[in-house]
Formats: C-alpha cells, structure tokens, sequence
C-alpha cells in the first residue's frame, strides 16, 4: 500500500501548489492512499468549509489538523459532517469532530490519527503517549496505523516514536513547516519522520511573508503575517510503502519540490 502524507497546506499558494503536483505523484509514485494536514489551508491559519471541500475534490483522502484546528469558527458548524476531515485526538476540551477513523482502501483498514505534541506548545493537550496507548487498546483494529503528530520539539517526536515502534505503521511530525532529513523506518517496522515540511510560499518564513516576520521578531514594529500568493511553491510530502498484511512499513521517501510562480 503507498500512502502519501503532504506537509502543511499554507494559504492559496499551498492549496494550489497541491492542486498542481498532486495528480503527478499519485501517478509516479503509485499512492492509494492521500492524508494531509490543512490546519493552514485557510490564509494561513484554520480550514474553512469551502477549502475542506476544495481539498477532497483535488484527492486528498483525509485532512488532519493541528494547534490551529479551530482557528475559523465556522468549523464547529460542519466538522461533523466531514468524513475526510481529523482534528486533534487529545484536546482537553470538548469539541466536535474526532481525532481519529478509519477507511477503507481495497478491502484493508487504514486507520489515521492527528495527535496534538505537549512540548512548547500553547494548546494544552492530554498525554500524546496516554491518548496513543489508549487509541491502541481501545479503538477498533485497523490493517494500517498512521499517526499525523502535529508537535513542536524534535525529541517529542523521536521519543513517541521509539515507545510505539512496530505497534503502528507510520509516526510522521507536522507543524514546524521544515522538512526534517531523518526519514527513517525504526527496527520493528515504524516509519519516522520529524517533520514532512510544508507546501506554499518558498521565499517566505514558514509561509509567511518575510518582511513581515523579520518586522515583528527582529525590528519590534509588529505586522500582520501575511501569505504570499504570488510567490514560488513548495511541495513537501512524504511517501510511505506499507506492508498491508502485518502493517509495517517496507520503505519510506520524503518528497522535496519547488515550483516557479
């Protein structure tokens, strides 16, 4: 099974940049399977209706969120009834959605799940080592386990992924917008990665337009952050070759692409 996880969707510029690469890939690369994290897929920050859409109707299987999953109110009015779409598993407030599912591709279970990191983050989370532990004995057996973990530190990451080395498929980081070079699959058949990267803006800071960033970190004289539409692309994704008989991961190729506006 080849399942394609693409980093962070920033803004227009990302949605389109995806919309472009993607039928490419899927034919390249041979993916049966398209997850990606849209948490920034709205002017770079939240995932209104309109974009959900707009991302299922371009291939992409399930959208996963992050610290920002609620950035757009209008999402509490129809993450119910988005079957494509994860929020954070273990938020510590109530809110709709899931944070977890299961689909079906050519008769196996795919199971994808979005857990929020505690490390140097704002959002106060539950335990992403509890709420794992819990999903695996509690939820509903799937052939393949993938986990988006939407977290900040690096050793966050690497230590959840050595304590559920082959109990899941795949472990891919999201959120720092910086294509990690640690693509890696543990000895008892996890895949790993830090970070998968971003897809939007090139010449920005994380997205955002620079100017702007170095203005308010640097120069104290605060601006918006604002995302390039016009700039060059970046696609960064990761593909996953997962054995669907015992779901460990066979191979594992990040994806780096910069595209000319």
């Amino acid at each position: 099974m080849k399942i394609l996880m693409i980093g962070d969707i920033v803004g227009k510029n990302g949605r389109q940049v995806v919309k472009n690469v993607l039928p490419k890939i899927i034919k390249k690369y041979n993916i049966d399977f398209v997850i990606a994290n849209g948490e920034n897929a709205t002017h770079g920050k939240g995932l209104i209706e309109n974009h959900y859409n707009f991302l299922v109707n371009i291939g992409i299987d399930v959208i996963t969120l992050g610290n920002h999953y609620d950035a757009k109110n209008e999402i509490e009015n129809y993450i119910n009834g988005a079957e494509h779409l994860i929020r954070p598993y273990n938020l510590k407030n109530e809110f709709p959605g899931c944070g977890t599912a299961i689909y079906d591709v050519n008769g196996y279970l795919i199971r994808v799940s979005n857990i929020l990191g505690s490390a140097f983050m704002r959002t106060e989370v539950l335990s992403p080592y509890d709420s794992i532990k819990f999903i695996l004995e509690k939820e509903e057996k799937a052939d393949i386990h993938i986990i988006d973990f939407h977290g900040e530190a690096t050793g966050e990451k690497q230590s959840i992924a050595w304590a559920f080395d082959g109990l899941v498929s795949a472990i891919i980081g999201t959120h720092t917008h910086v294509q990690t070079n640690d693509a890696r699959i543990l000895p008892n058949g996890t895949a790993f990665m830090c970070d998968v990267g971003m897809c939007g803006p090139y010449n920005g800071v994380l997205g955002s337009k620079k100017e702007n960033v170095i203005s308010t970190l640097w120069l104290k004289e605060p601006k918006p952050f604002i995302v390039e539409d016009n700039d060059d692309s970046i696609f960064n994704a990761v593909v996953i070759d997962v054995n669907e008989e015992d779901g460990k991961c066979r191979a594992i190729s990040p994806i780096f692409l910069v595209e000319k506006s």
